[in-house]
């Protein structure tokens, strides 16, 4: 299948895609990756007149530490946030959510920007960004905003950008030695998108009292989310089977899930996916 003709522009200024985005009478789309971008302009469900390529940003690449959080530019690849080292020590479940998405073909090209502001219901990363409490740096002509990740994600395919803004960089909060995370995820059999990924973040004190914990689900319904009444019983206990049994209970119970004639196996999918990230988390601390 061919596209429908369009312009190709490549940007050497952040200000240049600002400008561009913000021609009302032409639709501009930002080709990052371009792994969810270009099939649906094959298949016309996407037909932008412009495509800005922003390969050639410096400004949105890269992997930083600033302060107490971890700067990650927009159009960093998934290979590199699997890889890098910073982000193995300071953000681990970023590594960990990036290196099994598609393939290695597909981690080669993808970049964390463009699965984020695609917002795939189905994706990864979003969970792991979730879960990390990530602020989500964001340029428009009106300067510069920060968004949460939980505020960010709105709808499939749907989000708080704004038309004439684009994604900068994400802001992770670091890690404290403590804490001790997992990515685990049900992957389709021919798709490799998770049926349900579940990222979980634990950080223990107080002799294995649980200080902080952070669950966040995608896959399973209609935008990724934070399993917040989970996290809340988690918070004070300790990581055994029966706390675990019980957060894994609330989570599903709470799940925000469509009513349909799948509920019940969404929801046992919850439950079961849940408990094995805590034992995967709680194995780490032995």
């Amino acid at each position: 299948m061919l596209t429908a003709p369009f312009e190709y522009r490549r940007a050497e200024r952040v200000e240049d895609v600002i400008e561009w985005l913000s021609d009302e009478t032409r639709e501009t789309k930002i080709l990052a990756g371009g792994h969810s971008l270009l099939p649906l302009m094959k298949l016309r469900l996407a037909t932008p007149a412009i495509l800005v390529d922003v390969s050639a940003l410096r400004e949105l690449q890269g992997v930083q530490e600033d302060g107490e959080v971890l700067r990650v530019g927009a159009f960093t690849r998934y290979v590199e946030l699997a890889r890098h080292s910073l982000i193995n020590q300071k953000a681990s479940l970023l590594s960990q959510a990036a290196n099994v998405v598609g393939d290695l073909q597909v981690r080669n090209r993808g970049t964390i920007g463009g699965s984020l502001c695609h917002a795939d219901p189905a994706a990864d990363l979003p969970a792991a960004v979730l879960a990390l409490e990530a602020q989500l740096v964001i340029l428009g002509p009106n300067g510069t905003r920060r968004e949460s990740a939980e505020a960010f994600f709105m709808a499939p395919f749907v989000t708080t950008l704004g038309r004439q803004e684009i994604l900068a960089a994400i802001e992770i909060p670091l890690s404290t030695q403590n804490a001790r995370s997992t990515y685990l995820k049900r992957p389709h059999p021919a798709s490799g998108y998770p049926v349900i990924g579940v990222a979980c973040l634990i950080d223990a004190i107080h002799n294995q009292t649980i200080g902080t914990a952070r669950l966040a689900i995608t896959g399973i319904a209609s935008t990724a989310f934070r399993a917040s009444a989970a996290e809340a019983q988690l918070v004070g206990g300790r990581l055994d089977a029966e706390t675990i049994a019980k957060a894994a209970s609330t989570a599903a119970i709470n799940a925000p899930l469509d009513d349909d004639e799948h509920t019940e196996y969404k929801q046992q999918l919850v439950q079961v996916y849940v408990s094995r990230a805590l034992q995967q988390v709680a194995a780490q601390e032995d």
